[in-house]
């Protein structure tokens, strides 16, 4: 297959068709990367999170927080 931004001369500028359909093409890929981002990493991410207790670790630093605060004022 040629390439046909090889035919385009230097000072002719690219049909609208094609320059749609690599805008397309461009749009398709970076949507695709962003559902497979979404659903790869940051869903079973946040599942993980929810079975583990979500966000355990903010109530326990609570907890050392307060105990530290009775401590000082004791």
């Amino acid at each position: 297959m040629d390439n046909p931004f090889k035919k385009i001369l230097t000072n002719q500028e690219l049909p609208e068709v094609l320059k749609k359909k690599v805008l397309n093409d461009v749009a398709m890929i970076k949507l695709s990367i962003d559902i497979a981002d979404l659903f790869v990493v940051k869903y079973p991410s946040a599942i993980g999170d929810l079975l583990a207790g979500g966000g355990a670790d903010e109530i326990e630093k609570e907890k050392s927080n307060r105990n530290q605060n009775d401590k000082n004022t004791n």
